[in-house]
């Protein structure tokens, strides 16, 4: 991996600020694709089509596009000389990534039920994205990133672990409601009940997005901000959706539940 690096850049100076150059371009793609989204939502599950190519299996899906970024921070952190990762900061950042892609990776798609497929287009470009973010993130993190010798018990990376793994928690709890509302044999779409779905409708996007903020705020970069960003801005949009679906599908859906953000959004 090492030479593969040294023939992909000529300097650790030309790579760092290729790194840097990618969390910008990240932001630059969030902006873009917040105002695409005003038009058009996420091309997957209930709002998939045809027009975006042809079907993948949602559990074919799942695996393979998040592959990236379970195998991409492996390789970077044990088969590169990696100058940062004896430091805890630096290590407890990658342990949050890096459990996040395993239980998205190895668990996740394996306990999907039923599930419509994902368009091709959607696929390929959460591979890509998972590359990109996969690689930036656990380079930047086991290579470049340094922290104060007392950074794990500064206020900011405990309130950013703590978000995170509330996020984290939130998340999988959300994504158990969501498997099991409905019965073996049972077919049609259900309200989502119990867990943050009492307040929410997109209570397994509420769960991600406080995971990558909390990131973000214990990381300290622009790397783990623009990819908080990026996922607030998609996430944000598929429970806008969602929200918007529930109420139209349901008569009986409940009023005071808000899209994202608990009695405000």
């Amino acid at each position: 991996m090492d030479v593969f690096l040294s023939w992909l850049f000529s300097s650790e100076e030309q790579e760092r600020y290729i790194l840097d150059c990618m969390a910008y371009f990240m932001d630059f793609m969030a902006a873009c694709t917040f105002v695409s989204l005003l038009f058009q939502n996420v091309p997957y599950g209930r709002y998939a089509s045809s027009k975006y190519g042809f079907p993948v299996s949602v559990k074919f899906a799942w695996f393979i596009q998040e592959l990236p970024s379970l195998l991409l921070p492996l390789c970077l952190v044990f088969w590169t000389s990696s100058s940062k990762t004896s430091l805890l900061p630096n290590q407890l950042l990658i342990a949050m990534f890096f459990c996040h892609y395993v239980q998205r990776t190895l668990i996740y798609p394996f306990l999907i039920r039923g599930g419509k497929a994902t368009p091709f287009a959607s696929f390929a470009l959460a591979f890509v994205f998972c590359i990109y973010n996969g690689y930036m993130q656990a380079r930047y993190l086991s290579h470049y990133a340094e922290y104060p010798a007392d950074w794990v018990t500064h206020p900011r990376f405990i309130t950013g672990s703590a978000l995170w793994l509330i996020g984290w928690l939130v998340n999988i709890h959300s994504d158990h409601i969501l498997r099991n509302l409905r019965k073996p044999g049972e077919t049609g779409y259900k309200i989502p009940r119990g867990g943050m779905f009492e307040f929410v409708s997109g209570a397994n996007f509420l769960g991600e997005i406080t995971e990558w903020a909390g990131f973000a705020l214990a990381g300290r970069s622009a790397h783990s901000a623009a990819f908080s960003v990026f996922t607030t801005v998609v996430l944000a949009n598929r429970a806008v959706a969602h929200h918007k679906w529930y109420l139209a599908k349901f008569e009986d859906y409940p009023k005071s539940r808000k899209a994202l953000i608990p009695f405000v959004f």
